[in-house]
């Protein structure tokens, strides 16, 4: 959408994530006067409305305010003329039942992708590097359908953040090599940075990654379901090294040994293998060779009482819900200060 532009000056980004009904309004104010506005030299103009977030069968998305907000942004979407501006917006969830979205189906370029449906994100990535004379191997393709988890807007973040380091180092194909160095080794997505150096260990930059991540979020439970599911993750990962039954080299988890695992336990997971993050056994044997690094640095009793106090946390959040920060800082104080 945005190749040909030259300039930044061309190009805006409109945040979507919101949490009430007044950030609905804002955020279409934006983007509307983005769009509205032309290049001051004259060309085309890209505006990307990306993170929607009230699009979704949600309280603030089923809301009059919003209904009637998104009933001017199609208004005002009809009257865009498309020699002059381009404009992308990208949500999830959706609710498919809203008006605006069965508009925006039959009058747009209009993709849906299906969150754990990696055949259909796979044909996406391929087809957005397409535009920019650009491949992608089927090692790296792999890997970068684990790293954004069925996400399809991370990958449409993470595919122009490839294609561009791609482009600039005159490269033809994106290997794994390409996706390790650009893509964050977590799918925990917004949450990656903080939860990343939670199990570090450091204090410290805990508590720099929160008062970052609180700067520009407002509900901590999606940061601390993050920081849950890594934790479940590491648990099952040092109960089967402490037990000598995974191998690990720097590629990763030997797969055979992993499948082994799977099948000897299997019927503690229900039977079922499809992918889940409460699931060791369905995650990639590269992604878990990176967790083992910081499975090796705890104890299994540290972990649990890590999950005992995530649990206490979640209490908190709920009776001292304008706290949010202060819980979770609390709740890093009280894991990491002893290490």
């Amino acid at each position: 959408m945005s190749v040909d532009l030259s300039g930044d000056l061309s190009k805006e980004i409109i945040n979507g994530h919101v949490s009430r009904v007044e950030d609905v309004v804002q955020a279409t104010d934006r983007f509307i006067a983005a769009f509205q506005t032309l290049s001051l030299f004259g060309e085309n103009k890209a505006v990307w409305l990306r993170d929607v977030n009230f699009l979704a069968d949600s309280k603030v998305g089923s809301a009059e305010g919003t209904l009637a907000e998104l009933k001017r942004l199609k208004t005002s979407l009809e009257t865009i003329n498309p020699d002059s501006v381009n404009v992308l917006v990208t949500a999830c969830p959706v609710d498919r039942r809203r008006s605006f979205y069965k508009w925006a189906e039959k009058n747009s370029d209009f993709q849906f992708i299906k969150k754990g449906n990696s055949h259909d994100l796979a044909r996406y990535i391929r087809k957005e590097l397409q535009a920019h004379d650009l491949q992608i191997s089927g090692d790296a393709l792999e890997l970068l359908n684990l790293k954004v988890n069925g996400n399809a807007r991370m990958a449409i973040t993470e595919v122009q953040k490839l294609a561009t380091y791609a482009t600039g180092n005159g490269a033809g194909e994106i290997q794994v090599e390409d996706v390790k160095t650009m893509v964050p080794d977590s799918t925990d997505g917004d949450f990656f940075e903080t939860t990343e150096i939670f199990f570090t260990g450091d204090l410290q930059g805990t508590l720099k990654a929160l008062k970052n991540y609180f700067f520009t979020n407002k509900e901590a439970r999606p940061l601390l379901a993050s920081l849950q599911s890594r934790n479940r993750l590491l648990i099952q990962l040092r109960t089967l090294m402490d037990e000598g039954e995974l191998r690990i080299s720097p590629r990763g988890v030997d797969k055979a040994s992993l499948a082994k695992a799977g099948e000897k336990y299997h019927k503690s997971f229900g039977g079922v293998k499809a992918k889940s993050p409460l699931n060791v056994f369905t995650q990639n044997p590269w992604y878990l060779g990176k967790l083992s690094e910081q499975a090796r640095q705890w104890k299994l009793r540290k972990m649990l009482d890590f999950q005992l106090a995530f649990v206490d946390a979640f209490r908190k959040l709920v009776s001292r819900s304008r706290e949010q920060h202060e819980v979770m800082r609390s709740l890093a104080i009280q894991c990491l200060a002893q290490g």
